[in-house]
């Protein structure tokens, strides 16, 4: 229980003091906070069936953006991290929108997400790379954290656990913050 309310207290330094976390957090200390949370682009992309879909579709809910590509590895190996992320958290407050920069498409994508097990993930497509640059993704893998209302929290380039105690507690900050947010007013 100690060791869970440390981890806690780690993941929450980035929403309240504006820093970055320090070495040997479990990959959070790559996240670097926002100064100020500003709006997202309103990016567009597709579903895996090709229907359009845009970043403000998800508003409502705290979106991990992960820009990632089947043929990046540090990709690869953090997908499996993202989908325990998606089911420790849940998807009424919180959904993790997989968008791949795979130039094949749904062509490349969907036998890679079958013989993974990454069903359960948000999986949408940026053949184009319009909406990586957009978010001004340096490489891959990057994610971005944003609020309800679609404004950067903060991101990390490379790839992480996301499945760690300090990852989920990252997440729950943002969902809670919001949270008492709304009850004040």
């Amino acid at each position: 229980m100690k060791r869970l309310l440390v981890a806690a207290v780690i993941a929450l330094l980035p929403l309240s003091l504006g820093g970055t976390l320090p070495a040997g957090a479990e990959g959070m200390e790559k996240f670097i906070r926002a100064k100020e949370p500003q709006p997202a682009p309103d990016v567009e992309f597709t579903e895996l069936g090709g229907a359009p879909a845009r970043l403000s579709d998800f508003r409502g809910r705290v979106v991990l953006v992960n820009l990632w590509a089947t043929w990046c590895a540090p990709c690869v190996k953090e997908m499996p991290s993202l989908v325990k992320l998606q089911h420790m958290i849940g998807t009424r407050d919180f959904v993790v929108l997989a968008l791949s920069s795979d130039r094949g498409g749904a062509r490349v994508v969907e036998p890679f997400i079958a013989e993974n097990g990454l069903e359960t993930l948000a999986v949408y497509l940026d053949p184009k790379g319009n909406a990586t640059r957009k978010l001004g993704a340096r490489g891959l893998p990057t994610s971005i954290l944003l609020d309800r209302q679609g404004r950067e929290l903060g991101r990390i380039l490379g790839s992480a656990e996301w499945d760690s105690a300090d990852a989920v507690a990252l997440v729950r900050s943002a969902i809670d913050t919001v949270e008492r947010a709304d009850r004040s007013r």
